[in-house]
């Protein structure tokens, strides 16, 4: 599989030779930034929309968007053109014509890798936000806490039965139930800071081994609570707001 090629534009006015050779060169340095990221950016596409001809578009589009950047103040070019591809990937899931298709859920095991490069790191959150956007949507809080400590990070079973309250056979039918609604379309609104925390927290427990805020989110959650307010909805096609990258 391979990354698709680029349409690059090119000067047409040679009347503007001195304006036109400066824009050439600083389009040429962006296409020789974008053409080193171009290939991980198209897995990065394919691995979210599942589909090669979207993942093609999304990194056409990745590359319209690092033209019409002021680049000079981009400090860090790759985890740019990274959160840039996973955001307009998460868009073309969250279209109407990908609404009811299977989700292409990246492996949970894979997004609790400790990464340390700052480029993957982005890549990583950018992941975790929309699987876990998914996952919250589609799975009862049990089934969520249950899927996402054996799936990231391999709880036994017997530890997650212990942190739900419940036996080890219902632990397992709740990670067995988990897989099989990952890929339905039953969807449900999903509160704006529950899933903020819960990305917090997956990312702490994933960098630093820290799990003690998770398994407190996911065993709340998992558990009957009398709510005395609600917090502002978000559904799975309208993310939370993400501060824009410069």
């Amino acid at each position: 599989m391979s990354a698709p090629s680029l349409q690059i534009p090119t000067s047409t006015d040679a009347g503007e030779s001195g304006a036109g050779e400066t824009v050439d060169a600083a389009l040429d340095a962006a296409l020789e930034i974008f053409l080193s990221e171009r290939t991980r950016l198209f897995r990065i596409a394919h691995r979210v929309t599942g589909d090669q001809m979207s993942a093609e578009d999304v990194v056409q589009e990745a590359w319209l968007r690092w033209q019409r950047t002021d680049r000079r103040v981009i400090k860090n070019p790759a985890a740019f053109l990274t959160t840039t591809t996973t955001h307009l990937a998460i868009n073309v899931i969250q279209s109407a014509r990908h609404r009811h298709e299977t989700f292409a859920e990246p492996p949970l095991a894979e997004l609790a890798d400790p990464e340390q490069d700052p480029t993957a790191h982005a890549e990583q959150t950018c992941a975790v936000e929309e699987t876990l956007l998914v996952l919250m949507s589609r799975l009862s809080p049990a089934e969520l806490a249950a899927y996402l400590l054996r799936k990231g990070f391999e709880y036994p079973y017997v530890a997650i039965a212990t942190l739900l309250r419940t036996t080890s056979a219902n632990a397992r039918q709740l990670v067995r139930r988990a897989q099989q609604r990952v890929d339905g379309d039953r969807v449900r609104t999903v509160d704006a800071d529950a899933h903020r925390q819960l990305v917090a927290a997956f990312l702490t427990a994933a960098r630093t081994g820290d799990r003690q805020t998770l398994e407190g989110i996911l065993g709340h959650d998992a558990r009957p609570t009398t709510r005395t307010h609600q917090r502002p909805p978000v559904r799975p096609g309208h993310p939370p707001a993400r501060p824009r990258l410069a």
